[in-house]
Formats: C-alpha cells, structure tokens, sequence
C-alpha cells in the first residue's frame, strides 16, 4: 500500500487527476450543505427522521443526506441516473436510439447530449413534485414552507434543477481531468459522507451499554466477510474461449491468435436493487400519508423489516437482473461482431448457433449473480434488523461502495501502467536516436 502511494506521488499527472477529483468531491460535499430558500430545515429534518424506511430515505442516501436539509443538491444525481436508464430502454424500443449507440463516438456524444436534457426535463418535474410537497406538510414542528405560492415553488424548481446541473457537470469534470467514473464516485461519496456519525453513534451505544461489544465484533466480522464475497463475485466472470481465423493481407498473415469472451457473472451491477427498491418502498411512502388505519397496515406489510417485503425484494432483484441483462447485452450483437471479425467459438458455427450459446450461458450465470446481489442485498438487513445496528450495513449502498472503490483502484492502475509505459517507449526511442 505504501509502495502505491509512493508510485502515485512520483507521477505529476496522476497525482493532478487525484487532486483534481478530491477537489471536485469537497465542492460538491459543501454544495449539500447550502439550503433552499423559504423552507423551515427543523420541520424537514423532522419529517425525514418519520420517513426512513419509505422512497425518501432511499433517495437521502443517494445524496448525501442533501434531500433531508433540502439543499441546492437535493436531488442528488438520481435524475442523472433515471435519464440514463431510461435511454437504455429507449434503446430496444426506439431503433433511432439503437442505431446511436452503434455509430461509435459521434453516437456517443448524442447520447450524451440527450441524457443531459432528459436529466433536466426530470429534475424539474421533481423539483415541482417536492415544492407541491413541501407547502402541504405539517406536524409538531410547524409549516415547512415558510412563505408558500408559486414564488416558492419557481425558486424551488430553479434551485434544484440548476443543482443538479451543476452535480453532472461536476461528474463530468472528474470523468474527463480525474481518475474516471464521476457518477460514481460522486455517489460514493454521498454514502460515505454518512459513515463518521453512525460511527460515533455506534461508540457512544456501546459505551453507554446498549450495544453489547461482543455483538459490534461480530457485525463487524460478518461485514468483512461480506465485502470480500463482494470484491470475490464482482471479479467472477465466464470465459468463452474465441479464435479468430488467419487472413492473408498483401504478404502479410493476421490473425490466428486465441483469445476469450469475458461475461461478468453480475452484469446489471447495482441497478437491480435500486429498481427493486424504489418499487417496494413507494408503497410505504404512500402509505405514511394515510390516516386510515386498514389501509396503512396493509402498506406496513410490505414495508422494510417484514419478511413478505424481503420475499419480494429477494423476487424482483432477480426479475431486474434478468431483465437489465437483456436490455444491455444482446448475444446476437456480440455474435455479429465476431462473425464481422473473423472469430468463432470453437465447436459451434458463427451466426445463430453463436448468439444461442452466449444467451445460454449468459443466462445460467445471470441467475448466480441475481443470487449473489439478493443475498449481499437482504442478509445484512436481516442481521441488522434482529439486532437494531443503530447504522445503515449492506444492499445497495454496500454493493456500490465496493463497487466503485474496485473501479477507482482499477483506473489508477491504468493510469500508472499507461505512464510506465509511455516512460519506456520514451527511453527506447531515445536508445534508437542516439
């Protein structure tokens, strides 16, 4: 670990892009704290404690606790995300959008482009969904709203959509001049932001006798345990082996070589769980907006920490993972392109016997990983409700931290190897010149 960071410091320009993306984080932390005009924050955090187990404490977490001080970056990226996921389907059903996605980079930055202002178009409608919100709650605390009207509600809109403009740009700053994956870092920090109060909230319960010790060591054994069974199946992947055929070119022959077809065993990621959660938990939030009793029991059933709610979740996660699955990954594509480049899968034809070997496999190995995500997903939460851990372990937040922490230790080790070899081809050209 040291000798890495020893090696990082020696390069200028990955040390730049870590600055860089530090940087980027701090401003976008700071901007989570600057609150929306004419709203009462002791009211709102009194809602948002009520509101933990519903679609609000889903989206808090996504931003960083910004949603819960309704700050300028209240939306967090979600919208981001939602247009994002929304292109994809677009893409099976709209064949303008299929044709985008295989033009290369010109393509690219269409869809780009379009996900930008589908982001808008979304975080606006949000934007006028909170406001509307906002000016009917009440309770013990009070109006939220100190000064309701279409003023506020305009402000509101203006607010949180020019926020959430300025969280993709932020992304797409650290994407371009940081060490990569700006969403996804951007997300990772709002999980992370969160950890040093349930820490010292955990301390002060086992100081005080709440939480027994011997209980917290075990937790904390069965969440390393767990981190690696996540670092261990995110790795995992099938290998189906590929050859390519010799061509003659002039007086040269390519090809010949043999290479494999990596599939992830989870190739949705963590977006089976998002979907499967925010379906599940929309119930509850309609529900605690509900006086009448018959109709909020049954909303409580399903509700986090009851176990028809982990029977469905477990069924959707593995519904989502299915069908994200075949929305990004088309074996008929991926059967094309080698048949275009000359490879085949030894034993088998190129063309449709091709596409239903991948399918096959791709669809024996998605239900491990569908398993693996329900498991990592409802096992923790499980642990943590039959104990009543006073902090938030496992499901989504914890597959997206590892997550993402793999993929940012991955883009330094590419930076790092790409300047070691730059810096050698440099010493060779100079050896040729001399």
């Amino acid at each position: 670990m040291a000798g890495g960071l020893a090696n990082i410091a020696k390069i200028p320009e990955l040390k730049r892009r870590i600055i860089f993306t530090l940087f980027m984080l701090a401003v976008y932390r700071i901007g989570c704290f600057i609150p929306t005009p004419g709203v009462d924050a002791e009211a709102l955090m009194a809602f948002f404690a009520r509101q933990q187990r519903t679609i609000f404490g889903l989206f808090d977490m996504f931003s960083g606790g910004a949603l819960e001080r309704l700050s300028v970056f209240a939306l967090g990226i979600m919208p981001y995300i939602s247009a994002a996921i929304i292109m994809e389907l677009l893409k099976v059903v709209v064949p303008y959008i299929d044709r985008l996605y295989k033009e290369g980079e010109a393509g690219s930055k269409k869809i780009k482009q379009y996900t930008r202002y589908g982001t808008l178009v979304i975080a606006a409608v949000q934007g006028f969904g909170i406001s509307f919100a906002l000016e009917g709650m009440g309770g013990a605390q009070g109006a939220v709203v100190l000064n309701p009207g279409w003023s506020f509600r305009l402000m509101t809109v203006l607010t949180l959509t020019s926020g959430t403009a300025f969280i993709m740009w932020l992304g797409e700053m650290i994407t371009e001049r940081g060490i990569g994956n700006g969403i996804s870092l951007i997300i990772f920090a709002g999980i992370v932001a969160r950890m040093p109060s349930a820490i010292i909230g955990t301390s002060q319960l086992i100081k005080t006798g709440e939480l027994p010790l011997i209980l917290m060591v075990l937790l904390i054994v069965v969440m390393i345990v767990v981190v690696g069974f996540i670092v261990f199946m995110e790795r995992g992947q099938r290998r189906i082996p590929v050859q390519y055929a010799r061509r003659v070119v002039g007086r040269r022959m390519f090809g010949g070589q043999t290479t494999h077809l990596p599939l992830k065993v989870n190739v949705a990621g963590v977006i089976p769980p998002i979907f499967a959660s925010s379906l599940l938990m929309f119930p509850a939030t309609v529900g605690s907006f509900i006086e009448n009793d018959r109709i909020r029991y049954f909303f409580d059933l399903i509700a986090p920490g009851f176990w028809l709610h982990e029977v469905l979740y477990v069924a959707l996660i593995i519904f989502f993972c299915y069908f994200y699955t075949a929305v990004t990954f088309n074996p008929v594509d991926v059967a094309d392109n080698l048949k275009k480049w000359g490879g085949y899968i030894p034993g088998l034809r190129p063309g449709k016997p091709t596409s239903d070997y991948i399918d096959r496999i791709l669809t024996r190995i998605t239900l491990g990983g569908a398993i693996y995500v329900a498991a990592v997903c409802v096992l923790p939460t499980i642990l943590v409700a039959r104990f009543n851990v006073p902090f938030y372990f496992g499901g989504t937040a914890l597959l997206i931290v590892v997550g993402v922490a793999m993929d940012t230790m991955s883009q330094i080790e590419s930076h790092m190897l790409s300047r070691h070899y730059e810096g050698f081809m440099k010493k060779r050209l100079g050896r040729v010149r001399r």
